[in-house]
């Protein structure tokens, strides 16, 4: 695993408990930066969303909020309903840690070094691009499937329940910001 990867995701990687995953998730994020023309540093750095105007909210601080929302959630469905609703806790983290590497292809920095979307992401959202990505370094179907339906595409399709903790966590982090009330 780069440094690269260390910075962004040390902590939320070493919560996935089964190595092959764990590699496979870090292994498409070092791919994604391979290919994209941001760097970890600017991912600490530009907006999670390109909706919101003057946002201030980092790419980082939202990823790592919507994963740990993510794994607080499922370890208290886990508690409460056992085996009538199990989450797969491994699926689960590694789903929410690559939701949105695709935006990595789908954002690029303009002259001013704001983020913007650039050609590619015109044409495929992350969603697509993710699961491109995530597919390419072998991880498992489970989770290229909450990469696949965490956002609005998703809801032309059955999702999984940590697919279903994902898009929430997801869209609780960023509705707010898109359409808060102000008082």
């Amino acid at each position: 695993m780069t440094e690269d990867i260390k910075k962004l995701w040390g902590e939320e990687l070493a919560w996935i408990k089964n190595d092959d995953l764990r590699a496979k998730t870090a292994n498409t994020w070092e791919l994604a930066l391979e290919k994209s023309v941001l760097s970890a540093d600017d991912l600490i750095e530009i907006p999670f969303t390109l909706l919101v105007p003057d946002l201030k909210v980092s790419f980082m601080a939202h990823k790592r909020a919507v994963v740990h929302i993510a794994r607080d959630s499922g370890n208290q469905m886990n508690k409460f309903f056992k085996d009538d609703l199990p989450v797969d806790m491994d699926i689960l983290i590694s789903g929410a840690i690559l939701a949105d590497v695709g935006k990595l292809l789908e954002y690029v920095l303009d002259e001013t070094g704001k983020a913007v979307q650039g050609t590619y992401g015109k044409y495929l959202r992350h969603p697509f691009s993710g699961v491109s990505l995530a597919e390419q370094c072998g991880v498992p179907a489970e989770v290229c499937h909450i990469i696949a339906t965490h956002a609005g595409e998703g809801d032309m399709v059955k999702r999984s329940t940590e697919a279903y903790v994902v898009h929430h966590a997801d869209f609780m982090t960023f509705l707010p910001f898109k359409s808060r009330l102000i008082v």
